[in-house]
């Protein structure tokens, strides 16, 4: 069973959202911390912190994403790969500044709270995103 879950390729959705929500969550770990590093210790706007903190978590997304969670370890064209990852993961940065802001600056949510809750919404957007867009595979097999 483990090795079904966290070490055999596969195309069930379920197995790869599986997955994903565990790559999402250390790249959120990373995202989370840079945020925090940019935003509290080094004095930068959380905006724009989360931006940073974006640039250094997807790269992180991107590695585990496509060795492990959609076995796209055979891509021939690995440039326009990582250009459609990076792509897809901007929108997906789109929709974290507006959730940010609305949580945070209309709502008065504390900007972590904020991005915890963003980042739930944002996930289900990229996973499904790089799932169907990028991988080519049906929303549901």
């Amino acid at each position: 069973m483990l090795n079904k879950l966290f070490k055999d390729p596969t195309d069930d959705i379920f197995l790869q959202l599986f997955r994903y929500v565990f790559v999402g969550g250390t790249a959120f770990i990373v995202d989370f911390f840079f945020l925090y590093f940019f935003s509290d210790i080094c004095g930068i706007y959380y905006l724009i912190s989360a931006i940073l903190s974006f640039i250094i978590s997807v790269l992180v997304n991107y590695l585990m994403s496509t060795k492990w969670v959609f076995n796209q370890n055979n891509i021939e064209n690995k440039v326009f790969e990582f250009n459609m990852f990076i792509l897809i993961s901007t929108i997906g940065l789109g929709f974290t500044e507006i959730l940010l802001y609305l949580f945070t600056d209309i709502f008065g949510i504390y900007y972590l709270i904020s991005k915890i809750i963003s980042a739930i919404i944002v996930l289900f957007w990229n996973f499904l995103a790089r799932r169907v867009m990028f991988y080519g595979k049906n929303f549901i097999k």
